[in-house]
């Protein structure tokens, strides 16, 4: 087998992961500072660049899905090289554009490649060392995934201070060159995951359509009514394509997405819905506030105001870590949605708020982001067998991308729309952001007690052998169907 001089050494591979998917969640949070920038001197226009921006998520949502066809039928390291490789391509071509066409092109490429090497490279990191590791590789991805989102508004304000871009998108194209030295020097020769697995070309082709124009749809906002043909009908037949994915794949005999196991029992389905609801949510929490704020503070202040959010998701990091191996892994997705729902209304009690309530705000959403979305994953991921933990990864990242990166332009619409001004609107989607953040409290303990399921500490060590989910899940809404169910013995684990 072939291997490369690192092969196997954790920290190279851990850094190697986290290196590859920092260019794009990093450009996320601080592409709104110096876009006016872009625009100007691509002589492009605001609808143009929300177009760009719409398309790259597009291919982050369809890229869960192309990776795990790709795992199952070639060697999984060769195309996570080659996942980087294209992914410095994409960061190169964004940095060096002369021309919109090229930045968008290269947006496109690195939306595409960092989910791709998301769900490559982070289940094999998570399952190929001890449980030790496990926990470390959830602090670490916890950390770095939301502090690099959560640094973004700085980081852009910071370039935007100096009235340029370029550096800023170089200094990504080094980053992603560096993992993809990386990538070599870990090299580790693997096969497919399934090569007799069906090719499921339909299942790509939902996926696509259906992620591609929604997103385009939403972009479109930017200079059209929500009601304009070339917002609705692209924007719902999107979502429509999208659906019958989804129930494509659950009906399936071989599908490429485990939909039916996690959509039929009891914790995935919480898990899922409250990170779902905490994506949405966050929505209102963060761009939506910062717009308001944009005409008092320069990029640079604004920036700085948001950056307890770092803070905050560096505390929930360490948190993941330590309940992982607990009973109250359950509960930390719970108090996630609580400090949310805190840190929307901190933020609704002045719009635009203050200096003092937005760095309070920042600081409380940013705990209640990372406390959700990842423990609440790991909680779906959990449930179900190791050798699922990547087409979980898929499907979740796929919805989440939908929640989040969709629904921002319409939250931002209908804010600048609302008659009364857009301080109004801002404060009306606050109470959205607010009821959904409750929601995605009470549901999934709803779901809990319908489904008769318990807070147990996982098993990990039979969860990573294989030999089974790391507790039991019983089937949806199990006592409200009167269904005979059969409890497996209780783990064992740290209470």
């Amino acid at each position: 087998m072939r291997q490369g001089p690192l092969a196997g050494r954790y920290p190279a591979v851990a850094a190697m992961v986290l290196l590859a998917l920092l260019p794009y969640l990093a450009l996320s949070g601080a592409l709104e500072a110096v876009t006016p920038i872009i625009t100007e001197q691509l002589h492009t226009s605001a609808q143009t660049m929300a177009l760009g921006s719409g398309l790259a998520n597009a291919a982050y949502a369809v890229g869960t899905v192309l990776a795990v066809q790709f795992a199952q039928h070639y060697p999984q390291r060769r195309m996570l090289l080659i996942y980087a490789v294209i992914l410095v391509i994409g960061s190169v071509l964004a940095a060096a554009a002369t021309s919109v066409e090229v930045y968008i092109a290269g947006r496109i490429l690195q939306g595409l490649c960092t989910s791709l090497l998301l769900i490559a490279a982070v289940p094999p990191l998570a399952l190929g060392y001890p449980t030790s590791k496990l926990k470390t590789t959830a602090t670490i991805m916890n950390m770095v995934i939301f502090g690099a989102v959560a640094a973004g508004p700085a980081i852009g304000g910071l370039q935007a201070q100096a009235d340029a871009w370029r550096p800023l998108f170089w200094i990504v194209a080094a980053v992603a060159l560096v993992a993809l030295v990386l990538a070599v020097l870990t090299f580790e020769d693997a096969p497919p995951a399934d090569p007799d697995s069906p090719r499921d070309p339909l299942a790509l082709i939902l996926a696509g359509v259906g992620c591609v124009a929604a997103f385009f749809g939403s972009a479109q906002l930017t200079s059209h009514a929500f009601l304009d043909p070339i917002v609705i009908f692209p924007l719902f037949g999107g979502l429509a394509v999208i659906v019958v994915l989804i129930v494509y794949q659950a009906r399936a005999k071989n599908p490429l997405l485990t939909i039916r196991s996690m959509l039929t029992s009891t914790i995935p389905v919480a898990g899922i819905v409250l990170a779902l609801l905490a994506a949405a949510a966050s929505v209102s929490a963060t761009a939506l506030t910062a717009g308001a704020l944009a005409e008092r503070y320069d990029p640079l202040h604004l920036g700085l105001l948001y950056l307890p959010e770092l803070g905050g998701a560096v505390l929930t990091a360490f948190a993941l870590g330590y309940v992982l191996t607990r009973r109250s892994i359950h509960y930390l997705p719970l108090v996630g949605m609580a400090f949310l729902a805190a840190g929307i209304l901190v933020f609704r009690i002045e719009v635009p708020s203050s200096e003092g309530l937005t760095l309070l705000g920042s600081f409380l959403t940013g705990i209640g982001l990372g406390a959700t979305v990842a423990p609440a994953l790991f909680v779906a991921g959990f449930a179900l067998r190791a050798t699922n933990l990547q087409r979980v990864f898929a499907i979740v990242e796929l919805l989440r991308a939908v929640a989040a990166f969709m629904i921002a332009p319409i939250f931002a619409h209908f804010a600048l729309n609302v008659s009364g001004g857009f301080d109004r609107g801002v404060g009306i989607v606050l109470w959205v952001g607010f009821a959904l953040a409750v929601l995605g409290g009470i549901i999934p303990v709803v779901l809990y007690l319908l489904g008769g399921a318990r807070t147990e500490a996982p098993d990990l060590d039979s969860f990573l052998a294989g030999e089974g989910s790391a507790y039991y899940s019983p089937p949806l809404l199990a006592r409200l169907r009167n269904l005979p169910g059969r409890r497996r013995p209780a783990t064992q684990g740290v209470d």
